[in-house]
């Protein structure tokens, strides 16, 4: 199972940077939006991976080896809402350049050079 996680990670952190480079302000966003969901990724997995383990610990002395850790499921919980409204400003922000500018191209030129 972490051999799958890490591979899901390294795509979607690969793909998010290619996406990144490209000279398109949706593939930027797009690619900013996969880079976000491999840090949350990474965040769960630093967390320990557990399916079925409660995130509380219960009253009296116990292991804390047989729960999940809660903090990372929130940071990543978190991390999801900001990054929503991110991705929504960005797409309001990509609409503007769009319409004052007549391309989408992140330099502002249209040119292939």
């Amino acid at each position: 199972m972490e051999i799958v996680l890490s591979l899901a990670i390294g795509i979607l952190t690969a793909s998010g940077l290619w996406l990144l480079f490209r000279p398109r302000t949706f593939q930027v966003i797009l690619g900013l939006s996969l880079l976000s969901y491999a840090v949350n990724l990474f965040i769960i997995a630093a967390g320990r991976l557990r399916t079925d383990a409660p995130p509380i610990v219960g009253k009296g002395a116990a292991d804390p080896a047989a729960y999940a850790d809660p903090v990372p499921q929130a940071l990543v919980l978190t991390a999801i809402v900001i990054s929503f409204a991110t991705t929504a400003l960005l797409l309001v922000v990509l609409m503007a350049s769009r319409g004052l500018t007549g391309t989408d191209h992140v330099d502002g030129e249209d040119g292939e050079a």
